[in-house]
């Protein structure tokens, strides 16, 4: 699976991009018809604390997955879009 990250308003460290490509690699032990991921990055200028976003876009046969979260950290962000996919890939897989 090709993974593009794209990050708006930041540059994302090595390890926030290990921890994401070793997140996201794991999905196509779910379902392995996973073409191409595109994930984007942003923080949102809010006063909140909650405001680095995770948008996670899967090239799958059929209809893209796309889950969006927003949280306190990058890393939790991208644990509950993971989390999301997994289950609309498993569902995705059953129906299939």
């Amino acid at each position: 699976m090709k993974i593009n990250v794209q990050s708006i308003g930041l540059t994302p460290h090595a390890p926030l991009e290990e921890y994401l490509e070793k997140k996201l690699n794991k999905l196509e032990t779910f379902y392995d018809k996973i073409i191409s991921c595109q994930v984007y990055l942003k923080v949102e200028n809010t006063t909140d604390k909650e405001n680095k976003t995770a948008e996670i876009i899967l090239d799958v046969p059929g209809d893209d997955i796309v889950v969006k979260k927003t949280c306190a950290t990058f890393e939790e962000s991208i644990d509950l879009c993971v989390d999301t996919a997994k289950k609309l890939l498993i569902k995705k897989k059953e129906m299939a």
